[in-house]
């Protein structure tokens, strides 16, 4: 009888599962399974104090005083209150959706703006402005959310037409996807006058949130609740079709369901705030770092990670050149693209 000491068994237990072409695992160059670290509950415990202080920031921060009376009590709760919970929506949104899309496409350079989805939900929501000039944000969040699906829907299935060599290969093509319905987006709207609209959408910002025009975000908080009930589907269905099949797993099933969520997650997003470059790459790469690829155990530290970037990211726009604001989307595409590089020549040491 061979007898396993007990961190060996943890250390499979908790590691990357293979990957189903027999390479490294994700997040992993020399392929060998990482425990998690940080075992109980006192780094989650603090990490959720750190976000708390986050969104006490961010209550606390801004333009108008909220000490000067009946005024200052007004203005917090119609401009802060929701644009801090706005704030805590889309980065565990975005984050999470960030992790389904690389686990479904094997590739952890995949995200909702290295695919393409963001810039269908752009499109579906230009369309809609177009056609159904009186729509409230329910009707275009819908519409942007059905753009959004089609467009990953597309980038998947060109994913399977096409021989893949090296991970790089699959973000360049969100990103020339995205590319041409970007284009088709600024040319319908440089034919109907839409120019600054849409520029408007592109450029990521929580400044207009008020309340009433931020509800529909808790759209996405159903969204990042469901990605942890399928959880456990989403890593197997991540392992390949073969693998999802012999376990009794309905690949695309889970396939459909998880691009699903990604769409809504986009769709919404991009309605109310705009784009957020990067969120969905950037923060699950840094959770598997430190601590493995469970998914499921991963999750918790994803959405706090999401949040607490975007509401960083958010303050250093706001307090940087107050009183004007710096559009959150350009913290986040700096911070996202030199991580994105920091990514990638990892990978190629590994």
């Amino acid at each position: 009888m061979t007898v396993t000491s007990d961190a060996a068994q943890r250390g499979r237990g908790r590691g990357a599962p293979p990957h189903p072409s027999g390479g490294p695992a994700p997040g992993s160059p020399d392929g060998a399974p990482r425990a998690r670290r940080g075992r109980g509950p006192w780094p989650l415990l603090v990490a959720s104090l750190v976000v708390a202080g986050l969104l006490a920031a961010s209550l606390l921060v801004g333009v108008y005083d909220i000490g000067d009376g009946e005024f200052g009590t007004e203005m917090f709760w119609i401009t802060r209150v929701p644009r801090t919970l706005a704030l805590l929506l889309a980065g565990a949104a975005m984050a999470t959706s960030g992790l389904v899309m690389q686990m479904l496409t094997q590739n952890r350079f995949v995200d909702a703006t290295t695919s393409g989805t963001t810039e269908w939900a752009a499109l579906g929501l230009l369309l809609t402005v177009l056609l159904v000039p009186d729509a409230g944000l329910p009707t275009r969040m819908v519409l942007a959310s059905i753009s959004a699906f089609v467009g990953a829907m597309i980038f998947m299935l060109i994913l399977r037409r096409i021989a893949i060599r090296t991970m790089l290969v699959v973000p360049l093509i969100g990103i020339m996807l995205g590319a041409v319905v970007s284009a088709l987006t600024t040319f319908l709207a440089a034919q109907f006058n839409m120019l600054q609209m849409v520029g408007t959408w592109f450029m990521g910002s929580f400044t207009a949130v008020v309340r009433g025009r931020y509800e529909v975000l808790w759209v996405v908080a159903v969204v990042t609740i469901l990605v942890f009930l399928l959880a456990d589907r989403i890593t197997v269905a991540g392992l390949g079709k073969d693998v999802a099949t012999s376990v009794g797993v309905p690949y695309n099933v889970i396939l459909i369901a998880g691009t699903a969520l990604v769409a809504v997650a986009a769709g919404v997003t991009t309605v109310v705030v705009g784009f957020l470059p990067f969120l969905g790459l950037v923060v699950p790469n840094i959770v598997s770092m430190v601590r493995g690829d469970n998914v499921r155990s991963n999750l918790p530290w994803v959405c706090l990670g999401g949040i607490a970037l975007v509401v960083a990211c958010d303050l250093i726009g706001r307090t940087i050149r107050m009183p004007f604001e710096i559009p959150v989307s350009m913290v986040l595409g700096l911070v996202g693209s030199v991580v994105f590089i920091t990514l990638l020549l990892r990978q190629r040491r590994g």
